[in-house]
């Protein structure tokens, strides 16, 4: 919906309260699907800007890490200039809020949507005009889905380092670490839970013991592996993978 959802101070306060007692280490919002930065339509426009504005300001008021947004879609249009769209409409956002950093997700690469490589990430970041505030969020799902093999840890090093390359060291501030019903380079955006897709216990495993990514916000989307939403179950088994993931790098070094 667009409508956004209006938290109260109290609420905020109590939200921050609990942030700072609690295990929960790090937040990061998701702006709504909706949103479609690179829109010709001045409408959709209008309010695709108004809704990220709105959650990088709620993303302000919670101490929240980041806003995470997928970059949009060309709905056809000629492809540099829906680029060029995206990337004002991100500094609109970013003028009507304070610190909280703008996060572009990579896609799966269905349809017209925008982001599904490192190189169409880059023109979206130099679009907003490499804006201090604007990082990555990588989805171990999508990259899949568009085409990177990332089963092992030799050949996720080799993706990082494209993204290196291409984007610099620090751009990636949070992963969605989900696994792909669908296999290698199918543009579907398909979910499974941990370990139990084509990614497997060993790319989930890589993923989530990569030495780069080491100290970001890391979350799972789901579905769970009972079928529903993400559950505690869920976040045990992640973290036995990333535990496996430890030790199959101190393996190979030996």
């Amino acid at each position: 919906m667009w409508r956004p959802t209006r938290w109260k101070d109290d609420d905020i306060a109590a939200f921050r309260e609990l942030m700072a007692d609690g295990p929960i280490k790090s937040v990061v919002i998701h702006a709504v699907y909706l949103i479609n930065c690179a829109t010709k339509d001045t409408e959709m426009r209008k309010k695709s800007i108004a809704s990220l504005t709105h959650a990088l300001q709620m993303g302000d008021a919670i101490g929240a890490d980041g806003v995470v947004v997928h970059p949009g879609s060309t709905v056809g249009e000629p492809h540099a200039e829906a680029i060029e769209r995206a990337g004002s409409a991100f500094v609109e956002a970013l003028k009507g809020s304070d610190s909280c950093l703008l996060l572009l997700e990579d896609t799966a690469g269905s349809g017209n949507t925008l982001g599904r490589d490192f190189t169409e990430l880059r023109d979206l970041i130099e679009a907003a005009g490499a804006h201090k505030r604007i990082g990555l969020c990588l989805d171990s799902c999508h990259m899949l889905a568009s085409g990177f093999d990332i089963t092992t840890a030799d050949k996720l090093a080799e993706v990082i380092d494209q993204s290196v390359e291409l984007i610099g060291t620090d751009m990636v501030k949070c992963l969605h670490v989900n696994d792909s019903k669908v296999p290698l380079g199918s543009n579907v955006d398909r979910h499974a839970p941990p370990g139990d897709g084509e990614l497997g216990d060993r790319g989930c495993a890589a993923f989530l013991s990569e030495p780069r990514f080491e100290g970001l916000p890391a979350l799972f989307e789901g579905p769970g592996v009972e079928g529903k939403a993400p559950a505690l179950v869920d976040v045990e088994k992640m973290r036995a993978l990333r535990k496996k993931g430890f030790a199959a790098r101190k393996r190979r070094k030996r």
